[in-house]
């Protein structure tokens, strides 16, 4: 298997006696976008800071191609573009005049490296307008050709379609999966945008209390979810359901609207169904989907901790 692109190990910070983030340890591959997912407060942007060399890690270590952040902060850093929060771009200068200043600032850049990150975002047309004149989505392709002028391994993207309207969140996200594929880069991507992780993201991390909570393939999952299904039934008299459900079939239900809402295996439904129906329970109606996103994550982190 190939070195991967980075590998947190045992990544600690810690503010006067208060330990924010506890002990990460996980390794992001080329060529794949990572989702680093979790509540706010949760510990993502200060992980992101202590990735990029931008907070002091108190214990452990960040290694971009095998390179530590610690003792080989150049070498390591020469690897990584990034954009937390928004770009910052010079607004009365045009697309091209800002890419040509931040190449001059990192020796080696060629004018048709320039040309080649702007063909990539699908700047073309734009890019001899001033940057004033762009919109969110345009400014925001910008970012990404600046961070990748210098043809790093590693992306890291802090909220990448905050404040873009569905468009151009649909150019954003492929954009990012044509990173991945095409320049062979390690996206890392933090966002509340769940939805959007899902369409975006091979894998994702989630983060609670500075903690690693899960790390799982969002597509292939191995793990119990991945063979679940989201049930939701309509019944009556609907406590008495919950009462089978959960004596019966261990199951915990949720109510909503006059709706029985669970998970179960797909191969459970008729025995599901047969047992209610056998305790005189009326079922009108059954519906089933694909565990969402949002579900597992809510799951795993519990209700009222994310915007």
């Amino acid at each position: 298997m190939s070195e991967p692109a980075m590998e947190l190990i045992d990544v600690k910070k810690t503010i006067g006696r208060k330990e924010i983030i506890k002990g990460l340890s996980f390794t992001i591959n080329k060529g794949e976008v990572f989702g680093f997912i979790g509540p706010n407060g949760a510990g993502k942007t200060t992980t992101i800071r202590m990735m990029v060399g931008l907070i002091k890690i108190s214990q452990g270590d960040v290694k971009i191609l095998g390179n530590s952040i610690k003792s080989n902060f150049k070498e390591a850093i020469r690897e990584v573009g990034a954009i937390v929060e928004n770009p910052e771009m010079y607004p009365f200068m045009t697309g091209m005049q800002n890419l040509e200043h931040y190449a001059r600032m990192i020796p080696g850049i060629t004018r048709e490296r320039i040309q080649e990150v702007i063909q990539l975002v699908g700047l073309e047309k734009p890019i001899k307008e001033k940057v004033g004149r762009y919109s969110l989505g345009m400014r925001q392709r910008l970012g990404i050709a600046q961070a990748l002028l210098h043809s790093p391994s590693v992306l890291i993207l802090d909220e990448p379609t905050n404040g873009l309207d569905p468009a151009g969140i649909k150019e954003i996200r492929q954009y990012i999966r044509r990173l991945a594929s095409e320049e062979n880069v390690a996206v890392i991507i933090s966002s509340h945008l769940l939805s959007e992780i899902e369409l975006m993201c091979d894998r994702i991390g989630i983060i609670k209390n500075g903690e690693l909570v899960a790390i799982q393939s969002v597509h292939e999952s191995t793990d119990a979810t991945s063979k679940q299904i989201k049930i939701q039934m309509e019944v009556n008299p609907i406590a008495k359901a919950i009462e089978l459900l959960q004596s019966q079939h261990d199951i915990i239900a949720e109510t909503t609207d006059h709706l029985l809402t669970f998970q179960s295996e797909k191969e459970s439904i008729p025995a599901i169904i047969k047992s209610l129906v056998n305790q005189d329970v009326a079922v009108y109606q059954v519906t089933a989907s694909k565990v969402s996103l949002e579900d597992k994550f809510f799951d795993l982190i519990g209700e009222n901790t994310i915007e």
